[in-house]
């Protein structure tokens, strides 16, 4: 599964996630950052949020390798890419 979210202190949020703090995310850990990026206004990243969380599993994983810039974990994005 992908989570597509905004936090202004990435590396808090991804342990909140992983320490079971969400419900929404709690049955999902771990969760591992394969892709980040940063906007410089709110209204940029809600656009950009909006976007990713109606695409499919398949063009999630295309996107993210188009814009590679954000790209964390490039060996883990291709093991998702096969399944």
């Amino acid at each position: 599964r992908f989570y597509i979210g905004q936090t202004t202190n990435l590396a808090n949020r991804l342990e909140e996630h992983n320490k079971g703090q969400s419900s929404y995310t709690s049955k999902g850990t771990p969760w591992i950052l394969i892709w980040s990026t940063q906007k410089m206004s709110l209204g940029e990243i809600k656009v950009l949020e909006k976007k990713l969380k109606n695409l499919s599993r398949e063009r999630k994983i295309k996107f993210i390798q188009k814009y590679h810039q954000g790209l964390v974990d490039n060996e883990l994005l291709n093991e998702l890419s096969k399944l």
